[in-house]
């Protein structure tokens, strides 16, 4: 009884900025009516959405813009300008509470904050060559071990990442390869067919 597509398209721009653009399209099958507010017929949106964020290399937001082709309600675009809170935050870890501390609750729209959250995933696989790269300090590629398949202990990162594979932080921090963990008994790496 209802219809919501969602949408992202990421492109490499000629200034060597990203732009990663989402859109939102709710409608119905059938006419309805939200009272006090008006009637849409069948397929007619009743949320339209668009936003594109604009990236640096280290996917940080440079620039954001949001607009509203369709909404139910007429406070929705005062949704709009809160969006440039989002203007120098970092696509990473810690997106998404980010997105909640300067978007949540009524500080922002529901559908616009829905869009946010999964461009950050979009940007990853936009900007494959830059996000699945080794960093150079010797820590793994952010992805690994956010995923069954790229579990430090898989097949995939044994074959993709082999320098990773088994890999896991130190105690201090630093940087701690699975030569290392081998060979100190506090770290030891596990077999994993080894039996407990």
């Amino acid at each position: 009884m209802h219809t919501r597509r969602v949408e992202y398209r990421g492109f490499l721009r000629d200034d060597g900025l990203w732009d990663i653009e989402g859109e939102l399209h709710d409608s119905k099958p059938h006419a309805f009516e939200i009272r006090g507010e008006g009637r849409w017929e069948a397929g007619q949106p009743v949320h339209h959405m668009r936003i594109r964020v604009t990236l640096d290399p280290t996917m940080v937001v440079r620039a954001i813009e949001a607009v509203m082709d369709s909404f139910p309600h007429a406070p929705c675009p005062q949704a709009l300008e809160p969006m440039q809170r989002m203007v120098g935050i970092r696509m990473g870890g810690g997106w998404r509470q980010a997105i909640e501390r300067h978007l949540g609750q009524v500080q922002g729209c529901t559908h616009l904050r829905e869009l946010l959250y999964n461009m950050a995933t979009a940007a990853f696989q936009t900007m494959a060559e830059v996000s699945f790269a080794t960093p150079g300090d010797g820590r793994p590629p952010p992805h690994l071990g956010k995923c069954l398949a790229w579990d430090f202990d898989g097949p995939v990162t044994e074959k993709v990442y082999p320098m990773f594979f088994r890999w896991r932080p130190a105690p201090d921090g630093r940087p701690h390869r699975p030569q290392e963990q081998a060979a100190d008994p506090a770290h030891a790496v596990p077999d994993p067919d080894q039996r407990v």
